[in-house]
């Protein structure tokens, strides 16, 4: 197996016996700490101390040649059993199945076995663990035991056990803010509210107390100029600026003058850490989007649009609702300048674009018009051949082992990239199965003549 093809089997295995997907990634940052997810892994210190390498090791024990395992107190495979009684179990296992020691199917299923065992309780743990660290702890502490118990290692095997979460976890979108919903939420504010931009401000009411703390908590709202401005506003205006117009919306902002953030709440510690929007600026907020692309051909509503210091949302149709001091000091639909622009609105040339991870866009294919489908599904079969039937352009693309006989063809001009030879004599522009097909075909023709 390759290594992922490790991670994938040993994940699929894990869960399929019930541990949560925190508590499968848990276990996999340990063992991960341990072996590499190498089932075959001799723990390296005793490689020189026994002459042996992982592979020799490994035959050796299965061939019945090294006849000490139980007892030679070296670490051996996916957790590194070390001793005595736990390695002459892993032995017996190993060899009532039929397999080799090293076999990685069959350590899963003792590691399984030890756990429903000897380690009920951690079992139990893994089975209900919602947060990677406390799954990674209880293996830790009371699976591994390693020496090195302290606080570093152990935040250095939950970060393991994350990396395996993230990968292979499935995306929990039940708590996540529907795109649809939250561009309707931006257009609501920025065409039936009396907005202003105050920096450092999430959707406050400009009441006598607001006004009095913003304009004393940023060196922006200090100037002459703008604390003008806030002092002017009514009591109705709400204040934003770009990042906080999208912090706002998603801590619950919902417009009521008698709030003191105009209905939002500013997460608790506890909140950030179980998964609220965290309160970063706006270059903070695209480090944080997925799949952040220059390409606006492919930009989806709901999605953040960003230039270095500012941030915005893309709506749809070209254009974007953004918090800024340009133009009319407010939140504001502008219009993309990437895409195109639009009569009647300001435009705005941003640098990438990036999926907010609080915002659920399982729904843009539900909203999606037949055509829009159409493109979407002639766009993904494309870059799927592409992926599997790549084009060779040139000569110099096609493997080694056909590249003699499209040279040979190319001279003999029974295939043509389209570019006449005086220009470019090894143009082939052939996707990889018609190449592959016409070499066939030359080559049998070659071997019915040598025949005749």
């Amino acid at each position: 197996m390759t290594g992922a093809e490790r991670e994938n089997y040993i994940w699929s295995r894990l869960t399929a016996a019930g541990l949560t997907p925190a508590g499968a990634a848990g276990l996999m940052g340990n063992l991960y700490a341990e072996s590499g997810l190498n089932p075959a892994n001799l723990q390296n210190t005793h490689e020189k101390k026994l002459g042996l390498t992982d592979a020799a090791y490994t035959a050796a024990v299965d061939a019945g040649t090294y006849t000490n395992f139980a007892g030679d107190g070296a670490g051996y495979g996916l957790a590194q059993w070390t001793y005595k009684t736990r390695k002459a179990a892993l032995l017996a296992y190993v060899r009532a199945a039929g397999r080799s020691v090293g076999d990685l199917e069959t350590q899963v299923g003792f590691l399984l076995q030890e756990l429903a065992g000897s380690y009920k309780g951690v079992l139990s743990t893994l089975k209900s663990a919602q947060d990677v660290r406390t799954a990674s702890d209880a293996v830790l502490l009371q699976f591994e035991r390693p020496a090195d118990q302290g606080e570093a290692a152990r935040a250095r095997r939950a970060g393991y056990g994350k990396t395996y979460f993230d990968r292979y976890a499935p995306a929990d979108t039940s708590g996540l803010m529907p795109s649809g919903v939250f561009v309707d939420k931006l257009l609501t504010v920025a065409g039936n509210f009396k907005t202003l931009y105050i920096m450092g401000c999430f959707g406050a009411p400009m009441t006598p107390e607001n006004k009095a703390r913003y304009t004393k908590n940023h060196a922006y709202n200090t100037s002459e100029a703008q604390k003008a401005r806030i002092n002017a506003a009514s009591a109705d205006t709400f204040g934003f600026d770009c990042v906080n117009l999208i912090k706002g919306i998603l801590w619950g902002w919902s417009g009521d003058v008698s709030k003191r953030y105009g209905g939002a709440t500013y997460p608790t510690a506890a909140a950030f850490a179980a998964g609220a929007c965290p309160d970063v600026s706006a270059d903070g907020m695209i480090k944080i989007c997925k799949e952040v692309s220059t390409d606006f051909s492919r930009i989806v509503p709901g999605a953040a649009v960003w230039v270095k210091g500012h941030i915005g949302v893309y709506i749809g149709d070209g254009l974007a609702v953004e918090c800024t001091p340009k133009w009319r000091n407010k939140v504001q639909v502008t219009a993309v300048s990437n895409i195109g622009t639009k009569a009647g609105y300001n435009a705005r040339k941003w640098t990438k674009w990036g999926k907010i991870p609080y915002i659920n866009y399982e729904e843009e294919i539900e909203n999606m018009s037949k055509e829009e489908l159409k493109a979407l599904i002639r766009e993904t079969v494309r870059e799927v051949l592409d992926e599997d039937n790549p084009v060779y352009k040139d000569l110099k693309d096609v493997p080694e082992y056909w590249k003699p006989t499209a040279a040979a063809l190319l001279e003999a001009g029974a295939v043509n990239g389209g570019t006449p030879a005086e220009v470019c004599e090894t143009d082939l522009n052939l996707r990889k199965e018609t190449l592959k097909a016409v070499v066939v075909a030359a080559t049998y023709h070659d071997a019915r003549e040598g025949k005749q």
